[in-house]
């Protein structure tokens, strides 16, 4: 019997379990934290929870991470920033600048990222500009997977995958190396960052990106069948096969392996935008679902967290139009989540293949109220998985097949099918939205 141990690393706990070839979910060893800013506590954290979970041998081990985080270390391998993750938007200005110095367009097509904060170029321009002693010290770039790999593993050669490397920004779709034109605009020769290989390393196979594991988790494998994920932040994504990454407006495209990559649109506000809610209003008496749609007359555009997809705006942020006395915390709350479904709509356009959306994550799997909007902005059916964790099982699937398994697809579980009724009020607040969103951040091409 093959038994891989996964760990998922994510922006406010770790978890792990052990599995066996069916991959069939069970209770997980947790660590809670505050957010993902401190490494040295989330490597403390991830080895408590991993040796609760491993419980005899195992064949390896798979690990899903958080994307995009940047470290940089002294020559002792030591920390010498915090975990720069994609929540940290003061790159802002270094990305608008780097843009005009770039060709945008260019580095999206070769990388499939934009020239963004989320990503490492604006966070190492960052660096040179406003830190430039810790740049100048840093000895080598890493994600925190490597970091903690480093730590757990006790060694400094640490591989980097071409998930998580190509989630950086900096890694060239086509060359499978780090983008020369990148590494020489931002000055940072190639032996200050990971090598990058998909190979284990005494068992444990390098991270992949947390997105990539839900879609694998729960079963979202191609490219007419898409994960729309709303956990700390919200994601629309499918991963295919192609031997030829071509990267679409709009979205980002990132490799999982060899031969498959992970294509969509990522958003900034999701779950935390509902803690937000909660943390901000005063309580809301009241249910949703029998609410009509868009009936408060407000228009949300959900920017709190900055703009990704589609747009990317480096300095876009939130607004709230038409409030009145009359405004009650259950319209704002409802106008909220309307929102964050509108800025998916965005998304789901520019990949009309997709036939079948899979809600995952679980800020939205809690809440029916919010599966039941999206399916009907979207006006397609939205069917809930049933995995519970769905980057953990993703984790675990990822390293058993490549151990030669093949553990079953997950099933479904309810499907939230769209009311045609209200197709037109939403189609109407979503227009509203994007002249919002014009106004905001003067994109007249929007």
């Amino acid at each position: 019997m093959t038994r891989v141990l996964a760990l998922d690393v994510g922006t406010s706990s770790v978890r792990a379990r052990v599995f066996d070839e069916s991959a069939e979910e069970g209770e997980a060893a947790r660590r809670k934290y505050p957010g993902e800013n401190d490494p040295d506590r989330i490597v403390e954290l991830a080895r408590e929870a991993y040796r609760e979970a491993r419980t005899g041998e195992v064949d390896a081990v798979g690990t899903s991470c958080f994307g995009h985080s940047l470290l940089a270390l002294d020559a002792d391998g030591r920390p010498l920033t915090p975990v720069l993750g994609w929540r940290d938007t003061r790159s802002a200005d270094a990305a608008a600048r780097l843009a005009r110095r770039l060709d945008a367009a260019a580095v999206h097509a070769r990388t499939g990222c934009q020239v963004h904060p989320s990503y490492w170029p604006a966070k190492l321009a960052w660096l040179a500009e406003q830190e430039p002693d810790v740049f100048r010290d840093a000895r080598r770039f890493v994600s925190f997977p490597e970091y903690l790999y480093a730590r757990l593993l006790e060694t400094d050669d640490v591989p980097m995958s071409l998930s998580v490397g190509s989630g950086t920004g900096l890694l060239n779709l086509h060359t499978r190396a780090w983008d020369e034109e990148l590494l020489a605009t931002l000055g940072v020769d190639e032996e200050r960052l990971p090598r990058i290989s998909n190979e284990p390393l005494d068992g444990w196979y390098p991270a992949w990106h947390d997105g990539t594991c839900a879609n694998v988790g729960a079963g979202c494998v191609t490219r007419e069948r898409a994960a729309l994920t709303i956990g700390t932040s919200g994601a629309f994504r499918t991963v295919y096969e192609t031997e030829t990454p071509m990267p679409r407006p709009g979205l980002f495209l990132y490799l999982v392996d060899d031969r498959r990559v992970v294509e969509g649109g990522a958003l900034s506000d999701g779950g935390n935008l509902h803690r937000w809610l909660g943390e901000t209003l005063q309580p809301s008496d009241g249910s949703l679902a029998d609410r009509d749609p868009d009936s408060h007359g407000l228009t949300f555009l959900t920017l709190l967290g900055g703009e990704r997809s589609p747009g990317w705006h480096q300095h876009a942020t939130g607004a709230l139009h038409g409030l009145t006395f009359s405004t009650t915390a259950l319209d704002i709350r409802q106008a909220a989540l309307e929102g964050v479904a509108y800025r998916f709509a965005e998304v789901a356009e520019l990949m009309p293949e997709v036939k079948e959306v899979v809600a995952t994550g679980g800020a939205l799997l809690r809440n029916e109220e919010w599966c039941q909007i999206v399916a009907d902005v979207l006006a397609r059916t939205i069917s809930a998985s049933v995995v519970r964790e769905a980057s953990l099982r993703g984790a675990a699937v990822s390293a058993l097949e490549r151990l030669g398994d093949s553990p079953p697809a997950p099933a479904l579980g309810r499907a939230f099918e769209p009311r045609d009724d209200r197709a037109p009020a939403y189609l109407a607040a979503r227009e509203r939205q994007r002249e919002l969103y014009r106004v905001a951040t003067g994109d007249e091409t929007s």
